[in-house]
């Protein structure tokens, strides 16, 4: 449990593929929904305007029968391809060069290079890459939560022999940015990415996403490059 939760926002990540596309997908099944493309269009452009994004989050993993396992709440920074996931007693921080993950109950940071192939991921990629060649989507239609309209949009995979079957993103309609996300996999277990505040444009200095050891007295370094 604890990798899934240092993870959790890498993999969210990694459930749209590699490289947004701005075309139609198709498939055999049929064709994507045009109006749920022109949402997810929107919300790509909206972030790529921005300079900065401070974002809290709450990371829900339900295992089967709808059981739940865990809860965690979280904190990103993003600025460009340079970002920062706080969850819990752990890290994962990226200059876009190197990136570090830091486990604080075992005062341990695991250092590697950043992966610059287009099949890596970063947190940037949940607010943009919400769509490829890979997937269909169809705007399922519009509910309303605390007083915010949201846009429905439900996401499968073309490539069945993924491990999820489904993704159900809600969109904030003024703002036209992502409310949440939720992964159903097939074994029977979800997981749901909730925004609880978005700030964009945020005062977030680079020093944000460099690890410096001098303020963790005593950590082991595990330097993997």
């Amino acid at each position: 449990m604890k990798k899934t939760v240092l993870t959790g926002l890498i993999m969210c990540g990694m459930v749209f593929g590699s490289v947004a596309q701005t075309r139609t997908p198709a498939a055999a099944s049929g064709q994507s929904d045009p109006k749920a493309k022109a949402v997810l269009d929107n919300v790509s452009k909206k972030f790529k305007s921005l300079k900065s994004v401070i974002a809290n989050f709450i990371l829900k993993i339900e295992g089967a029968n709808n059981s739940v396992s865990d809860s965690k709440k979280g904190s990103v920074y993003v600025k460009g391809p340079k970002y920062k996931v706080v969850m819990g007693e752990q890290e994962i921080i990226s200059d876009n060069q190197t990136s570090w993950t830091y486990v604080k109950d075992v005062n341990e940071v695991t250092i590697s290079n950043v992966d610059h192939s287009n099949n890596s991921m970063t947190p940037a990629k949940i607010f943009t890459n919400f769509y490829d060649k890979d997937f269909l989507y169809r705007l399922t239609g519009e509910s309303t939560e605390k007083g915010k309209v949201l846009q429905n949009i439900e996401l499968t995979p073309t490539d069945k022999s993924k491990t999820f079957f489904k993704v159900l993103v809600d969109v904030d309609k003024k703002t036209q940015t992502l409310a949440r996300m939720k992964v159903f996999e097939k074994n029977g277990n979800k997981y749901t990415y909730e925004i609880s505040n978005f700030t964009p444009n945020g005062a977030v200095s680079d020093a944000t996403f460099t690890f410096d050891p001098s303020k963790y007295p005593g950590v082991e370094v595990v330097d993997l490059r």
